[in-house]
């Protein structure tokens, strides 16, 4: 199958939305499919305000047209919900091309938290833009529930993988601190609630890896705080494993892949009872994968409760939870949620390619 994948999440950002894309394809292609990426890094861009990782594609609508025309996919996924996205949504539309998207990000509460902008509006955007397409792909069933509540329908399950090679449990010896050592995995900005893992009074040292526009200021404010700057490949997998426990203080992501990497790695998880949590670590603590029933974290809503009661939980569970979580399984369930054969007549080129140039 020939894929088009617009997203305007991807490299050289590194988070979980870009592994996840990557991943996927880099899995489908061994298996003989062909993708079309089309991303920022195609075109002249800009960087976010306030997220300055993130480039904002400009000038994109005729040269996508382009794009797509030349490689005429037999199905379009549509990643993200930004320039690249709003484009190919529009670009679909017209021509009545079915297409997919997904709801990696929960964008409404992120832009409240900094701009003060009513979750109202923007889930009203998210629904016109999301409820155009043939579905919308979401990894988790409260997920799926709380769109719904807003009116984003036909969603589709698509569940995360881990790389359960790259992440397992090691000795801890690459943190020389005192323990219990918390770790926290992940950009370091407002919208991931990092301060209050930074204020927990729960014992032992908190890690922070990761990087991102509220780093300056919370070195600052908790000088007993690690901060450790970025981490990849081998050394980030080091960096779980010798973890005592995973704190995930986030109260707006939509999954947190993180959780999953760490558990592959032997470490439980603290995290508040909100979606995401509630999936992969379970109400009770004990995952939510049927047929498993021992401890792998805890929730609670005070985050220092959590974290305390999640230490109780062994490595060996996490690591037994964590292999229920395969990339290959991921992918072929993207595979299974796209809308083929979508893609204009070949009588139709000629007309399509006089507009795309236009």
């Amino acid at each position: 199958m020939k894929i088009c994948l617009v997203t305007d999440a991807w490299y050289p950002q590194v988070n979980g939305v870009v592994r996840t894309l990557d991943t996927v394809r880099g899995i489908l292609e061994a298996e003989g499919h062909e993708f079309l990426v089309v991303s920022p890094d195609r075109f002249r861009s800009f960087p976010c305000p306030t997220y300055p990782e993130i480039r904002l594609a400009l000038g994109v609508k005729g040269p996508m047209r382009r794009m797509i025309d030349d490689f005429a996919p037999d199905a379009i996924h549509i990643a993200t919900e930004g320039p690249l996205g709003y484009a190919a949504m529009r670009y679909a539309t017209r021509r009545n091309i079915s297409f997919t998207t997904a709801y990696h990000t929960k964008f409404p509460e992120y832009i409240n938290v900094r701009t003060g902008i009513p979750e109202a509006w923007l889930y009203r955007a998210l629904r016109w833009f999301h409820n155009k397409g043939a579905g919308v792909m979401v990894a988790t069933k409260t997920l799926a529930q709380e769109l719904e509540t807003h009116g984003i329908a036909r969603t589709k399950a698509w569940s995360r993988g881990v790389d359960l090679e790259l992440f397992y449990p090691r000795d801890k010896d690459s943190l020389d601190f005192p323990r219990p050592v918390q770790l926290y995995v992940g950009r370091v900005a407002v919208e991931k609630n990092i301060e209050r893992f930074c204020e927990s009074p729960a014992p032992g040292t908190k890690v922070v890896v990761g990087d991102g526009p509220q780093r300056t200021e919370l070195e600052k404010k908790y000088a007993d705080v690690k901060f450790v700057g970025v981490k990849k490949g081998e050394d980030l997998a080091r960096h779980y494993a010798a973890a005592d426990v995973f704190v995930f203080p986030s109260l707006t992501d939509t999954f947190g892949l993180v959780m999953l990497e760490a558990l592959a790695s032997g470490v439980p998880v603290a995290a508040y009872p909100v979606p995401g949590p509630l999936d992969v670590v379970g109400r009770d603590g004990r995952g939510t994968v049927e047929g498993f029933d021992r401890p792998i974290g805890w929730l609670d809503e005070d985050l220092t409760v959590a974290t305390e009661k999640a230490l109780a939980a062994r490595p060996e569970d996490c690591r037994d939870y964590a292999l229920n979580f395969s990339w290959e399984a991921c992918a072929a369930r993207f595979l299974a949620n796209l809308e083929p054969g979508a893609y204009f007549p070949e009588r139709e080129r000629d007309e399509v390619a006089v507009s795309a140039a236009e």
